[in-house]
């Protein structure tokens, strides 16, 4: 197994599926939590069909995501232009859309449950609409912190759009999940296992770093 750590492809190939997922699901926070936070937060015309949208959006098939982004990124695409199709950042595209509709979703959940009891309360105190908002974010951070986890554990382990957006190229595109396929393809089952472990691993360590955040936060008095 050390032999296997040793080989720079396979660290190459870990080190990517890192910068992919977690690029990914960071840009996925930045869009997911704000917009789940309004949705969860205020009412209007048409919210129940956007929530019914977006809940759809959440289960998804990775491949069909990969095939849009494959149409969207190809010469014949309305972003032929930028030459992305086969690269990482057309890999990060594709599970950006992936993960940000869990993330909104499972956020506007959280948020959701928290908005009337809370907004009532922070309205009373003379709070404005930005610091409902925060305080709400902050409130629902146990369901927010889920959401993240959730879609970093969707993300790593996807291997669908990846393949087809990415190309799954030797140094280029490849990632641990399009590695483990061709590695048990070509009969290395010693590679793919160690990838699998290595996946496995991650997911662990993320899913541990969010519950010890959510922990803290129970520990200094929040109830999220």
């Amino acid at each position: 197994m050390i032999e296997v750590f040793q080989n720079p492809d396979v660290m190459a190939v870990i080190m990517l599926s890192l910068q992919v997922s977690t690029s990914a699901v960071l840009i996925g926070m930045l869009i997911g939590i704000p917009i789940g936070a309004m949705i969860g937060l205020y009412s209007f015309p048409g919210r129940k069909l956007v929530i019914s949208l977006i809940y759809t959006m959440m289960g998804f098939p990775p491949v069909l995501i990969g095939v849009v982004v494959y149409l969207l990124l190809s010469r014949q695409g309305i972003l032929g232009e930028w030459e992305l199709l086969f690269t990482p950042t057309a890999m990060i595209i594709a599970q950006i859309v992936l993960v940000t509709p869990i993330i909104t979703g499972l956020t506007l959940s959280a948020v959701y449950a928290k908005e009337k009891i809370f907004s009532e309360t922070v309205q009373t105190l003379g709070g404005n609409r930005f610091h409902i908002i925060w305080e709400l974010i902050k409130e629902s951070r146990k369901g927010i912190w889920a959401s993240v986890a959730t879609a970093y554990g969707r993300a790593i382990s996807e291997v669908g759009a990846v393949m087809l957006v990415g190309g799954n190229i030797e140094g280029h595109t490849r990632v641990m999940t399009t590695a483990i396929i061709l590695e048990t393809r070509k009969g290395n089952f010693e590679i793919g296992l160690v990838l699998g472990l290595v996946l496995l691993f991650i997911s662990f360590v993320m899913n541990s770093f969010l519950m010890l955040g959510m922990l803290r936060g129970m520990q200094n008095g929040g109830k999220g």
